[in-house]
């Protein structure tokens, strides 16, 4: 059984950059599901930061949030400056229920975990069963584009989007921030006029659930939206896709027809 939760943003109780306060709880419905696959009261939770530079604090509030409010056992796997032997990162991979990936810088992420094979790992994880998730980078990485700013701003304060090419897991190309970043649609519609198949488009705290060859969109807050965008020749297709209890075939999202 394969299990992917995209979620395409929100936050999980973060202390703020000027360190007045911490960012609210946004995406814990979601969270919860995450835990709720694995069937058990207490998973094993390995987080992953590559795309924050390894962030000490990010991890802290994993641990405080998955941790202590959502009673899982939290590890975290860092790779930057670890020289971690590919047989050590493969067992704290294959040895964990949840590998939830953190936001930051997509293109970066990638970069080192094909340095150090951790893509190969994942995807044996992602054959066995594991929880693959995460939240921004986290949630994209797993298909195979994504919608991301991870270039380097070169001087230049708008820099734009970029198609990132992912894992592969699913041909999917996902794009998170929708309705928070004003130039995400944009940026997706240009995307999809040149990539084949369909995108998804998430805005925080909404998320792509998969199971196996079914999906579902879920949300922590009513508001939340997700888009499945696509072009019939010329024609641009930008449609919402409700969100359900029940799970569809996932054939029919990745068509380039609407979602029933």
């Amino acid at each position: 059984m394969t299990k992917i939760v995209a979620v395409g943003g929100g936050e999980i109780g973060r202390p703020k950059e000027n360190g007045k306060g911490f960012y609210p709880i946004e995406t814990m419905p979601i969270d919860r599901e995450i835990i709720r696959l694995t069937s058990k009261r207490n998973p094993k939770l390995l987080f992953i930061p590559t795309a924050s530079g390894d962030s000490k604090s990010y991890f802290e509030a994993v641990k405080n949030y998955f941790g202590k409010k959502l009673k899982c056992e939290c590890n975290v796997l860092y790779l930057i400056n670890n020289k971690l032997t590919f047989s050590e990162i493969r067992k704290r991979v294959i040895g964990s229920d949840i590998i939830y990936v953190g936001g930051g810088n997509t293109l970066y992420m990638l970069n080192v975990w094909k340095k150090v094979g951790l893509d190969k790992i994942l995807h044996v994880a992602y054959k066995q069963n594991k929880i693959l998730c995460g939240v921004s980078a986290g949630a994209i990485c797993w298909f195979r584009y994504s919608t991301s700013d991870s270039r380097p701003k070169s001087g230049k304060e708008n820099y734009g989007y970029i198609r990132v090419a992912g894992l592969d897991f699913l041909p999917l190309t996902v794009s998170p921030h929708h309705t928070r970043e004003i130039n995400r649609r944009k940026a997706l519609i240009k995307i999809m006029n040149r990539t084949s198949g369909v995108g998804i488009a998430l805005d925080d705290c909404s998320a792509l659930e998969i199971i196996d060859d079914k999906y579902r969109i879920i949300s922590s807050k009513k508001s939340a939206r997700a888009h499945k965008v696509y072009f019939k020749g010329k024609n641009l297709h930008y449609e919402k896709i409700e969100k359900s209890i029940k799970f569809r075939p996932l054939k029919e999202l990745m068509g380039r027809d609407k979602v029933a």
